[in-house]
């Protein structure tokens, strides 16, 4: 293993410019946990590079919204008609700095995590999660990530031990260690939520639309598969919907925006639990807990 990590990590110390993405060539997701678009990755180790805009929506019209989305677009496969569970743990340094980059705007920002894709109560040591470095070079979000058993991301994120891999994912694991041993990362919030999905056909493959519902989040207990108690983050009365498209959003689907008043937000669910928490003031872009979302601290079970 290289020198770098063994030594005494430093907060102080700066992160390595982020590589190019590698090239995927290996062969096809394995593992019983299929759900959520991630599986239709190419391979263990996937990159790729896209738009995203984010609004929120009233619940009350998710129902009009679903069925103008699914006149257009196909359901994703693996979501069903009732879509499927995403629980993500972040990573940060003690203070912050990933929050505070996102908060600020900066025009390149980076964040660590890893994400389960399906009920978080059946995760398993042998339960296939995605580490994934996210980052924003000025308006275009790109994500790289290597799917691993659950035991070998936390080997990786929580012991800062290199794992066994195949070349092409080595730079990759190599970022993530730097990030980890550099900042001195450790795992800061907890989020989770249902997410339906839609995916773009004829002339807009590519597309994606999300809807996540019942936002939620907690500050402890990091295990994936914890039974362990979330607060909402976004009041009850919302759901997040983003649209992310590789190269263009469609005219329809700008239309559909204007006509149906939605506005554009740039809430972070990471951001969002860190807040809900009181681990940093509430930002410009926090959604308020108003009257009808008044019970958005209350706890809800883990279970999706």
């Amino acid at each position: 293993m290289r020198s770098w990590l063994r030594r005494a990590p430093s907060s102080a110390q700066e992160p390595p410019p982020a590589r190019a993405p590698s090239t995927p060539d290996g062969g096809p997701e394995t593992g019983d946990d299929r759900g959520g678009h991630a599986l239709r990755a190419p391979s263990r180790l996937h990159a790729f590079n896209r738009y995203e805009i984010k609004y929120l929506v009233p619940t009350g019209d998710v129902p009009a919204l679903r069925e103008r989305f699914a006149a257009r677009m196909d359901r994703d496969s693996h979501g069903g008609d009732t879509g499927y569970g995403v629980w993500s743990v972040y990573y940060d340094t003690a203070g912050l700095r990933f929050y505070w980059e996102k908060i600020e705007g900066l025009k390149f920002r980076r964040k660590l995590r890893v994400r389960h894709y399906g009920e978080a109560s059946t995760v398993t040591d042998d339960s296939i999660v995605h580490v994934e470095i996210k980052q924003r070079v000025n308006r275009v979000t790109q994500k790289r990530r290597v799917a691993l058993p659950y035991h070998l991301a936390r080997d990786l994120c929580d012991r800062r031990q290199l794992i066994e891999h195949v070349p092409e994912q080595r730079p990759f694991l190599d970022e993530v260690l730097e990030l980890l041993c550099g900042l001195d990362l450790r795992p800061v919030a907890m989020t989770g939520y249902q997410r339906e999905a839609f995916v773009g056909r004829d002339s807009d493959l590519g597309l994606r639309v999300t809807l996540d519902h019942r936002v939620r989040g907690r500050d402890r207990d990091f295990h994936l598969g914890a039974d362990a108690e979330n607060r909402l983050i976004v009041p009850p009365k919302y759901s997040v919907l983003e649209i992310k498209a590789n190269e263009r959003v469609p005219y329809w689907l700008t239309d559909l925006a204007a006509r149906t008043n939605l506005s554009i937000v740039r809430m972070s669910k990471y951001c969002q639990s860190v807040e809900a928490f009181g681990h940093a003031p509430r930002s410009l872009f926090h959604v308020p807990d108003d009257a009808d979302g008044a019970t958005a601290g209350s706890p809800v079970k883990s279970e999706v």
